[in-house]
């Protein structure tokens, strides 16, 4: 068997045909995105594939270079940076939207304030709640304006303090 030295350097040769030259432009675009990769890398992989070798017997990758962890982190940052800027971007309109609609509602609420006191105020008359406090009866006259108050008004809902005094006004 023949042994080769520790580094065997061989060589692959691209003649001008068509075929081999359209395999030249894919193998450049195909290593253009991967700098870190070299054409020497790309023909193991291809040869290690071609010869259906176990991936148990395939040397692991190289580590990778400072370089491309470097790239890579610069990529990343970018990339959030980019996330930030459309976030920031996103929340900004919702901001503003919301900002429009508050000034919207304000404008609304100072319409209705001026309607409301414009319009002349809407007394409504309502009972009195509490007891009305007792009549002074001083004179005849009044007593006889009493009595014909309640023959003229309809029967309502009689307090109990008027009917306890009625009853004093009656032995008076």
């Amino acid at each position: 068997m023949f042994q080769w030295s520790k580094k065997v350097v061989k060589s692959v040769t691209f003649n001008p045909e068509v075929a081999d030259e359209s395999l030249l432009s894919l193998v450049e675009s195909h290593l253009e995105p991967q700098p870190e990769k070299s054409f020497s890398d790309l023909c193991k992989e291809a040869l290690w594939q071609f010869l259906c070798v176990p991936e148990a017997v395939k040397p692991a990758s190289k580590p990778i270079a400072a370089e491309s962890v470097e790239q890579k982190i610069d990529e990343l940052q970018r990339q959030v940076a980019d996330l930030e800027e459309r976030f920031f971007a996103k929340e900004s309109n919702r901001l503003e939207a919301m900002e429009r609609h508050i000034v919207q509602l304000t404008q609304q609420m100072a319409h209705l304030a001026i309607l409301v006191t414009e319009r002349p105020p809407i007394i409504h008359h309502q009972p009195p709640t509490s007891p009305a406090p007792a009549p002074v009866v001083s004179t005849v006259p009044v007593m006889e304006k009493v009595n014909t108050t309640y023959a003229a008004t309809p029967p309502e809902d009689v307090d109990p303090v008027i009917s306890r005094l009625s009853q004093f006004l009656d032995d008076f």
